[in-house]
């Protein structure tokens, strides 16, 4: 499974059901939390190419984008194929 990373803060609602989707899957992801390091957030919008809302997602290095998208990915089907991926 390609590794996981989530840019999130503690108190984001879009971010809490993004984590809970990724639990449910149970994929391990690491979560980077952006809220009291602005180089942290910096890093995260210089990958998200200018976005700067929370979640970010990668799947290995393809930006998935938020939450929105996150979803959208599981309802199409296309989720698991991208985790799996080689």
């Amino acid at each position: 499974m390609k590794s996981v990373e989530i840019y999130t803060t503690p108190t984001c609602g879009f971010c809490m059901m993004a984590k809970r989707l990724l639990d449910k899957k149970g994929v391990a992801y690491a979560e980077v939390d952006v809220s009291r390091d602005p180089s942290r957030r910096q890093a995260m919008m210089s990958r998200a190419h200018g976005r700067h809302t929370v979640p970010q997602i990668f799947v290995g290095d393809t930006h998935v984008g938020g939450c929105d998208e996150l979803y959208a990915l599981e309802q199409s089907g296309k989720l698991d194929p991208l985790l799996t991926a080689e």
